[in-house]
């Protein structure tokens, strides 16, 4: 009987994927799915739209934060792709690379079809285990949004909205806006 030992995938392997394709390395296994599709694309442009004048720029709100979208995250041995990330400028360190080092302190999921049981499962395991102190799980097709808050390496689910509402809520509460605007 042949010997199948577990080979542990490699930078290599996520720079071999097809263009089209956005992959990571998660505990050693290579995952890969295809680019975002038009709801997913609008709703995180949307958002980033919504957050960085008052919290990138400080425009009505407090600054303070740099955002990034679909950031390559080399922590430890894993390479994440969360679909938004952001950093507390007074703990933001720049890369000299063309990925990112630092845990970020918020993450934002959209999810779908495809990545949904991924990203809630393997994902948000190992935000939390790097102390990733908040995540946003938003379903732009569903119109939902769950914010999380990282306590002690377990998720606290600390709001969810539905369709439409204000979204305020931490680490944004600073200044609200109404989740609808987020839909295409």
């Amino acid at each position: 009987m042949a010997d199948t030992a577990f080979k542990r995938a490699t930078y290599e392997d996520l720079l071999a994927l097809p263009e089209n394709m956005v992959g990571e390395i998660i505990n050693g296994v290579l995952y890969s799915q295809p680019r975002p599709s038009p709801p997913h694309v609008v709703t995180a442009h949307r958002l980033s739209g919504k957050l960085e004048p008052p919290f990138g720029f400080g425009d009505g709100g407090p600054g303070n934060w740099i955002f990034a979208a679909e950031p390559e995250l080399h922590l430890d041995d894993e390479i994440l792709v969360p679909d938004i990330a952001g950093w507390r400028r007074d703990r933001f360190v720049k890369p000299e690379g063309a990925f990112f080092e630092q845990v970020p302190d918020w993450v934002c999921e959209l999810l779908s079809p495809s990545t949904a049981r991924h990203d809630r499962i393997n994902k948000m395991s190992l935000y939390a285990d790097f102390d990733v102190q908040y995540a946003w799980l938003i379903d732009p097709v569903a119109k939902t949004l769950e914010a999380y808050r990282n306590e002690n390496g377990q998720w606290l689910q600390i709001a969810t909205l539905g369709e439409e509402g204000e979204v305020s809520f931490e680490p944004f509460e600073a200044a609200s806006f109404p989740l609808e605007s987020l839909w295409l």
